[in-house]
């Protein structure tokens, strides 16, 4: 292997270690803020970790064909080393910063749903509901008012089938059938007294 190849390889190390505590400060960080249960931690420390190894690995193979050499642990070594001497710090404030503006983004996003869409609904909602209400209650006067206005054509009626009426009226279940009629009829539309 060539010394140009070596001292490639070498920086693509100290870029690795580098990338390797930047994703661990921020991994860190944000299963801080988020408050993760402590039984994912475990889980997400072993994705961390796979992670890790393949980026690693697969830089090695790009540039020397996954060739292991002890310089590649210096590499890396120095590479985590600079970044927690230098970057770590940053890298923590500016991750806390872009939680809360996303935070923030978020709860924007939440109020403007809820005056643009949530607020309006309910509104309409209510509107449907008064507008159900007032229509029914109308319904039932005019209901009403027809039926009053029916009335003594019900009494003529009832005059006129009398003869039929009175011979069905010795049977039993015709009988409980009109008395019920008569009992609905009064409690859905009482007298009133003048």
């Amino acid at each position: 292997m060539s010394p140009q190849i070596q001292w490639m390889t070498l920086l693509w190390m100290l870029f690795s270690g580098t990338a390797l505590g930047l994703a661990y400060d921020s991994y860190r960080v944000l299963s801080g803020q988020l408050r993760f249960p402590r039984w994912t931690l475990h889980v997400l420390d072993l994705f961390y970790w796979c992670g890790a190894a393949i980026f690693v690995f697969r830089m090695l193979y790009v540039n020397n064909y996954g060739q292991l050499r002890f310089y590649v642990f210096v590499g890396l070594f120095i590479g985590v080393w600079l970044y927690f001497l230098f970057l770590s710090v940053t890298t923590q404030r500016f991750v806390v910063m872009l939680i809360k503006v996303v935070r923030y983004i978020i709860d924007l996003l939440k109020r403007l749903f809820r005056l643009t869409v949530w607020t309006p609904v309910r509104l309409l909602l209510k509107l449907l509901k008064g507008l159900a209400v007032i229509l029914g209650s109308l319904l039932m006067f005019v209901l009403h008012v027809v039926l009053k206005m029916l009335l003594p054509f019900w009494k003529l009626a009832k005059w006129l089938f009398r003869p039929i009426t009175s011979r069905l009226s010795k049977l039993s279940w015709v009988d409980k059938l009109y008395r019920s009629a008569v009992l609905l009829w009064k409690k859905w539309f009482p007298e009133k007294k003048e």
